[in-house]
C-alpha cells in the first residue's frame, strides 16, 4: 500500500495556482498589448485611405481645371492670356505638363546687368501678383531668371548663370513678401541655357533675357501632404 504525504500536496497546489494565475496575467497583458497595437494600426490605415481619398479629389479637381483652360483656348477661341487671366508678358499653357508659364522681359523688372528690381512696385509683376493670389491660391510656383549669350561684363556677377538665379531670387522675394507662401515658391537661374529666340540679332537676345513664373496646375504628393 503506498502512502502518500500529504505534507508536500499542499505546496504544491499553492504552486500550480500560482503558476495558472501567473500565467494568465501574462495573457492579459499581451492581450492588452496586442489589442492597443491593433487600433493604433486600423488608425494609421483610417487616415491613409481619408489622405488617399483627398489626394484624388484634389488632383481631380486640378485636372478639371486644366481641361477648362483648354476648352476655353480650343474652343471658344480664348487666348491663354483671357483664359488664365494673366494680362502681362507673354503667357504659354502647357496642358500636358499642367503648367502656365508667363514670361515677363527683364526690361520692366531690372536694368542692365542689375538684380534689383526698378521700382518697390512694379504694375506688371503687381498685376501677375494679384492673379497668383485670387485664382491659382496654393499652387506651386516656379520663377526662373534667363539671360542672353553675351558675356558678363562690368557686373558683380561671377557670369550669366549668377545673374539669371539672382534675378529669379528678387522676383521670388517679391511674391513672397507679398502675399504668396515661402513654402509653395522656389527660384532657380538658368543663364543663357535656354535661349526661346536666336541670340544672333538684338531682337532675339531681348527675348531671351527674361523671367518666367511658372504655375503647376497639378499638385504634387510632397505638395498635398504639406499643406494638408
Amino acid at each position: 500500500m503506498q502512502i502518500v504525504n500529504t505534507k508536500l500536496i499542499v505546496p504544491l497546489v499553492g504552486i500550480v495556482l500560482v503558476s495558472l494565475l501567473s500565467g494568465c496575467t501574462d495573457y492579459k497583458k499581451k492581450y492588452d498589448y496586442l489589442n492597443v497595437e491593433h487600433q493604433n494600426l486600423k488608425g494609421l490605415y483610417d487616415n491613409k485611405v481619408a489622405d488617399n481619398q483627398l489626394l484624388a479629389d484634389r488632383i481631380s479637381q486640378d485636372q478639371q481645371t486644366i481641361d477648362e483652360l483648354r476648352r476655353q483656348i480650343e474652343q471658344l477661341n480664348k487666348s491663354p492670356a483671357e483664359a488664365t487671366g494673366f494680362r502681362d508678358g507673354e503667357v504659354i499653357f502647357d496642358p500636358a505638363a499642367g503648367t502656365i508659364t508667363v514670361r515677363l522681359p527683364d526690361t520692366i523688372l531690372f536694368d542692365s546687368g542689375k538684380a534689383v528690381l526698378k521700382n518697390t512696385t512694379i504694375a506688371e509683376l503687381d498685376r501677375t501678383l494679384a492673379v497668383l493670389k485670387q485664382k491659382y491660391a496654393g499652387k506651386e510656383i516656379d520663377v526662373v531668371g534667363h539671360t542672353d549669350a553675351d558675356p558678363i561684363k562690368k557686373s558683380p556677377w561671377k557670369d550669366n548663370w549668377e545673374l539669371s538665379a539672382q534675378r529669379a531670387l528678387a522676383v521670388a522675394r517679391y511674391l513672397t513678401d507679398h502675399g504668396i507662401p515661402e513654402k509653395s515658391t522656389q527660384a532657380s537661374g538658368c543663364g543663357a541655357f535656354r535661349p526661346i529666340a536666336s541670340n544672333s540679332s538684338a531682337a532675339g537676345k531681348a527675348k531671351n533675357r527674361r523671367v518666367e513664373i511658372v504655375v503647376y496646375m497639378r499638385r504634387s504628393p510632397a505638395a498635398t501632404a504639406s499643406n494638408s
